[in-house]
């Protein structure tokens, strides 16, 4: 099994960061325009990434401040299983988050590609947080 794990400083409270991870409108600026988001253990999001590409994800913990844990119950085959967690601690006057795909099968080039994409959404999330703007998927010209 293989995990992506990046880490993202942002100069924000922990609960702005929650905020953003959890509701529809920090995540439609952060991933993707294209969603529908609930926020409590069993919800199932929806992201759409373009024409019929789609990831469902479940929320199964939600720890305000702390901690947030998706698992992909539909997606691109690979992700399907995955869980994506996110791990946020305040300290020197910013939120330190760890991001965690894992549980991945095998190192492929879907997963290369991933884990250069979520390089770009911790880097949206960021953007969002210390600025107020992000850049979703349909922002991106790269």
């Amino acid at each position: 099994m293989a995990n992506i794990e990046q880490l993202q400083m942002i100069h924000a409270p922990a609960a702005e960061v929650y905020q953003a991870l959890t509701s529809a409108e920090g995540l439609a600026e952060v991933w993707t325009r294209d969603l529908l988001v609930q926020k409590y253990i069993g919800a199932v999001n929806e992201f759409h990434f373009g024409k019929g590409d789609l990831a469902k994800m479940e929320i199964i913990e939600l720890v305000p401040e702390q901690r947030i844990v998706w698992r992909c119950i539909d997606s691109d085959p690979e992700w399907i299983g995955t869980t994506i967690s996110f791990e946020l601690e305040e300290k020197n006057d910013q939120t330190v988050l760890t991001l965690c795909h894992a549980n991945w099968q095998k190192v492929t080039d879907f997963y290369r590609f991933c884990n250069y994409n979520w390089a770009m959404f911790l880097y949206s999330l960021k953007r969002y947080c210390e600025e107020g703007e992000g850049m979703p998927y349909q922002e991106r010209t790269f």
